[in-house]
């Protein structure tokens, strides 16, 4: 039976499988863009519809860059494409007659705790950030100023009052699922309540189908109707280990030596903080494959399209039992240790959710999560999913989660941390906590390997284990005759082409 070296927090364990389990390892590394700046300039002169840059260019005008925070892919790279790409962009709109100086970039971070002056220094690179002299806005969906916006056929929604100021609104994202990106990073630009309001979709890689999506594309047409807007938006690679474990899930070559390494044996016995320091400081690479530009819907369903027949992996039909290691940060910026509720979002919400055609678990099948699920909330920065655990520790049915997330909305106190950077909004545990409900309603358990906090994960419906081989157990039981098992093997998590997708 094969032994693997797979993430449970900041650990890597040796788990092992059945000798016919399925290891869905991301694909060998793609050939990448040798020259970003070039080919943003190219998709501006080019775009796959709508007006090119020249053609919507206001000389002397108000341009608005809007950025997302970049939560995704996970874990992030020190080098990021994206910074290339915003430089590209302002040079672009100098060169036509837009000076940096009445441009502004508008960070639009959605319900994630509002980006500091260190994450707003590295935007851009520092030669690049040296010779900016426009603004940098980071949006607060809690604003008095917010203006009201009308979308067509439906009620008004407050957006970052800049946006209407501009001759020209620019949104510069990476296409990696259909929540995020494109004109969802629009929407990011909301009020806290509009933001929160689309319930979740089966799948993050069905663009058509997202509620979240369809709202986005409501805010960027209605925006379109008051200024000239257009988007720019990049397909990456998966983020890749450099050093001697390169190749990493991917090669199994990096497999058998990451199993054998004595360095893992000893960063699992490290103390949890130590550990944490030594995964964030290990090297990876981040490559832009595509950069496409137009109206924002379209360039990002393109992007996201071509990323997913890229990058995914193909599954010849749903399985009985998934086993999803997690990683030791959240899925958010600035990245927090991961308590119980921000694991279950990036397992179930995030890593499950990342299918084409079918879901990848058959229905009343089981989810084993890989990690300790200790209690890390604290106070302060992770007092709004503590408040969330409390209420779902006490067995609330869905009117009283509804009344303590209505609660949670008005919470003064949690709306001032929010504001000034040192929580996130207090919706935000709430919307990771609705993006399992797709899961969940499919799965007929969770279990928790590894767990140490067994009240933690009984607090979220799930069953603790002490090992993988005991969750493996019981979910063959629960399968009885034939099992069919897969396994992700990462951070980070590819597409999964299930079904007809696989075929082609």
């Amino acid at each position: 039976m094969p032994r693997l070296p797979l993430l449970s927090g900041s650990r890597v364990p040796l788990v092992t499988v059945d000798d016919d389990a399925q290891l869905l390892a991301p694909p060998a590394t793609l050939a990448s863009l040798t020259d970003v700046p070039a080919a943003v300039g190219e998709a501006l002169r080019y775009p796959l519809s709508g007006p090119a840059l020249p053609d919507v260019v206001t000389r002397g005008g108000r341009a608005v860059i809007v950025v997302e925070r970049r939560s995704l892919p996970l874990p992030e790279a020190a080098v990021d494409p994206r910074r290339s790409a915003l430089g590209a962009v302002v040079e672009e709109l100098e060169a036509l007659g837009m000076p940096a100086e009445r441009c502004t970039i508008l960070v639009a971070g959605g319900l994630e705790r509002r980006a500091g002056r260190r994450e707003q220094e590295a935007l851009l690179y520092r030669t690049e950030a040296r010779d900016f002299r426009g603004s940098v806005k980071v949006h607060d969906a809690e604003a008095p100023d917010l203006a009201p916006l009308v979308l067509n056929g439906g009620p008004n929604v407050h957006v970052h009052r800049s946006l209407l100021e501009a001759d020209l609104v620019v949104s510069l994202t990476a296409a990696e699922t259909s929540e995020r990106g494109g004109a969802c990073t629009l929407l990011d630009a909301c009020a806290a309540g509009v933001i929160a309001s689309p319930p979740p979709a089966q799948s993050l890689l069905a663009p058509s189908l997202s509620p979240t999506g369809t709202l986005g594309g409501r805010v960027a047409a209605a925006l379109a109707h008051r200024t000239a807007v257009t988007s720019v938006s990049l397909v990456l690679d998966h983020p890749r280990l450099t050093g001697p474990y390169s190749g990493y899930p991917a090669a199994p070559s990096a497999v058998t030596a990451l199993r054998r390494s004595p360095v893992r044996r000893i960063v699992n016995s490290l103390p949890g903080i130590m550990r944490d320091r030594v995964l964030q400081s290990i090297g990876r690479s981040l490559a832009a494959t595509t950069v496409l530009a137009g109206p924002p819907a379209v360039s990002h369903a393109e992007a996201l399209l071509r990323g997913i027949s890229l990058r995914g992996i193909p599954l010849d039909e749903p399985v009985d039992t998934l086993l999803v290691p997690l990683p030791w940060r959240s899925l958010h910026q600035p990245r927090e240790p991961l308590n119980p509720i921000a694991g279950a979002a990036i397992g179930l919400g995030h890593a499950l959710r990342l299918w084409r055609d079918e879901p990848p678990l058959r229905e009343g099948g089981t989810v084993v999560l890989l990690h300790d699920f200790r209690r890390t909330f604290g106070h302060g920065t992770q007092r709004p999913y503590l408040n969330l655990f409390h209420v779902l520790r006490e067995g609330t049915t869905a009117e009283g989660l509804a009344a303590a997330r209505a609660s949670a909305a008005a919470d003064p106190r949690a709306i001032a941390e929010y504001r000034d950077g040192r929580a996130p909004h207090p919706l935000l545990p709430y919307v990771d906590w609705a993006s399992c409900a797709p899961v969940l309603a499919r799965a007929g358990r969770v279990l928790v390997a590894g767990c140490r906090d067994a009240g933690a994960a009984r607090a979220l419906g799930f069953v603790p284990t002490h090992n993988v081989p005991t969750a493996l157990e019981m979910a063959r039981g629960v399968a009885g005759g034939s099992h069919r098992m897969a396994v992700l093997m990462a951070p980070p998590y590819a597409p999964l082409l299930v079904g007809e997708s696989s075929a082609g």
